[in-house]
């Protein structure tokens, strides 16, 4: 039988369209339910893996850890022990919401001037090379969870992934995409990037991978093995550490030991906002931009949005309108706490919220929104996934390498590729985000949680950049808002703005494009698009999903405690219960 090639196939599909359901809406599925534990992740090998671990007696941080542990290894396009690490966890037994940033920071050797000097004449940090590598957070991250949540050893948690990137596993289609992209991208910067020939090896040493292709990764399951049986200080104090400084002198690179050995995660303080009906969002705070999606929350309390159809102008008119206040906010203000005072409490003021509302003009777009005042008087790729527990324990966690796989570089024999997240500092000397040695850089993974009534009500995030705030309130706005189930609520066409200035410009934001271009996906209706137009919307239709994220959700009734899942069509993954 002859192969059917891929335009081939795109234009038997598209020839056709969907099939009917006999309840909820037609272009979404049934959420999962299960009584005494939950995983949804963007790869179903994941989310079995964390009800394995649940299952043999761990927590839902032994999950967690089991499942970002796979998606290292299986999906390495989105996340891996090379970048950073973000999560909320509710504790039952304590009944409070508990936040880790477990990020890294920016080498200790090299000062603002070296760095200037190593750029020469550009005016940002790359994307690719060592240049943008700062400290490895997740490891740490994991440990840090683990000392506090967990039960099993460390040993039975990364066994699964230790063995999968041993014996192989079939490559999923979404991730062989993305290997695709990814490839291509770092064939047309080699020269930036420098050494390639450790990334060639470790995961393009046939070209991209195909969908069902058997990939296996066995320098990291030796780096997952001495993690395993060594601990954290295998990989910050340990021979792994030696490893990347002897990699770093080889390639000029500035990352040393001491960088690692000095690391250490933070636990903060969860925020929360107040939406209407008895439900809050919410997130952590900077260096991360979770209170982006606060800010947006707290502008879009002040309207009604359910008084209009949830397709109509008028709605993605306001949530267009108060994410890019939120976000002119989020390029003044948000940084690395350690090294500037930020106006959290002005920001999340509803008196502030309700100042900026103010700013919306209910029938046209402002071309020129400013950063606020908040001190009131008186193309990023990553992986979310959660789990939860029969104790009602819920995890909500966040990885990323940022753009992509990262910055093109993998140590020699470790199987992991260094995050690039030192490329959102701002070389403006006097911007809050400027870079410095040992700090952390603005961050743009999130994750989120729900409370509902002082009780909590649902663990979720959204992948993907600047769409992760944008992306969090939309889906808070589809279920409050429209009563969509969990699983619609990811489903449903979304909209991503990109635009204004940002956290990596001068304090001018200038070149800045401040009215940006609103995306939306084809899901939103023709007249929606042109009404929107018509408003002074820069609109755009995007077809394939990939600006738009990746979701997954766990929710739980807060009388039966039954727990609901849902991921979404945009990724892989799978909701899996028992």
């Amino acid at each position: 039988m002859a192969q059917t090639t891929e335009s081939e196939a795109t234009a038997a599909t598209d020839s056709i369209g969907a099939g009917g359901r006999p309840v909820g809406a037609a272009w979404s599925r049934s959420p999962v339910y299960a009584q005494n534990g939950m995983a949804a992740t963007a790869h179903p090998l994941a989310s079995q893996i964390a009800i394995d671990i649940l299952q043999a007696g761990g927590t839902a941080v032994d999950g967690a850890i089991a499942a970002n542990a796979a998606l290292g290894l299986m999906e390495p396009t989105g996340n891996g022990i090379g970048g950073d690490l973000f999560a909320i966890i509710w504790d039952p037994e304590t009944g409070r919401l508990y936040g880790l940033n477990a990020s890294g920071r920016s080498p200790m050797g090299r000062s603002y001037d070296d760095l200037r000097e190593a750029l020469r004449d550009a005016t940002s940090i790359p994307p690719f090379g060592h240049l943008p590598v700062s400290v490895p957070g997740a490891v740490d991250g994991w440990f840090e969870l683990h000392g506090r949540f967990g039960r099993l050893s460390m040993e039975e948690i990364l066994a699964p992934s230790i063995a999968y990137a041993e014996n192989g596993f079939p490559m999923a289609p979404v991730i062989a995409h993305y290997f695709e992209r990814n490839l291509a991208r770092f064939e047309e910067r080699l020269e930036m990037i420098g050494e390639f020939d450790n990334a060639r090896a470790t995961y393009f040493a046939d070209g991209a991978p195909e969908p069902g292709d058997i990939f296996r990764n066995p320098d990291l399951g030796q780096t997952y093995r001495a993690i395993a049986t060594g601990g954290r200080e295998a990989f910050y104090e340990g021979e792994i550490a030696r490893t990347i400084d002897a990699y770093m002198r080889r390639i000029g690179g500035d990352l040393r030991f001491e960088d690692f050995a000095a690391h250490e995660s933070e636990w903060v303080e969860v925020g929360c906002v107040a939406y209407r009906d008895g439900y809050e969002l919410c997130e952590l705070p900077p260096n991360s931009q979770g209170f982006a999606a606060l800010q947006m929350v707290n502008i879009l309390r002040n309207v009604d949005l359910s008084q209009w159809p949830r397709g109509s102008a008028e709605v993605l008119h306001y949530i267009t309108e108060a994410k890019r206040l939120a976000f002119e906010d989020l390029a003044r203000f948000y940084a690395d706490p350690a090294f500037s005072d930020i106006p959290i409490e002005g920001l999340l003021s509803p008196e502030y919220g309700h100042q900026r509302f103010s700013e919306i003009d209910p029938a046209r777009a402002n071309p020129e929104f400013q950063p606020g005042d908040p001190r009131i008087e008186g193309e990023g790729d990553t992986t979310y996934l959660t789990v939860a527990d029969s104790s009602g324990m819920m995890v909500s966690l966040i990885q990323s390498n940022y753009r992509g796989m990262g910055s093109g570089l993998v140590a020699d024999g470790l199987g992991f590729m260094f995050q690039d997240r030192g490329e959102l500092f701002s070389l403006d000397s006097d911007h809050p985000n400027v870079y410095a040695p040992g700090k952390r850089p603005f961050q743009t993974i999130i994750p989120a949680f729900v409370m509902y009534d002082g009780a909590p009500f649902m663990s979720f995030g959204l992948m993907g950049g600047g769409m992760q705030p944008q992306g969090h309130v939309q889906v808070l706005i589809n279920m409050v808002d429209y009563g969509m189930n969990i699983q619609e609520a990811g489903d449903a066409a979304r909209l991503n703005h990109d635009g204004g200035r940002r956290p990596t410009d001068d304090l001018e934001g200038t070149g800045a494009n401040l009215l940006g271009v609103l995306s939306v996906e084809a899901g939103i209706p023709d007249e929606t698009v042109e009404q929107l137009r018509a408003m002074g919307h820069t609109v755009e239709v995007v077809t394939n999903g990939i600006m738009f994220g990746g979701y997954q959700a766990i929710a739980r009734d807060p009388e039966t405690g039954v727990y609901s899942g849902a991921t979404e069509m945009r990724k892989d993954g799978q909701a899996v219960g028992y």
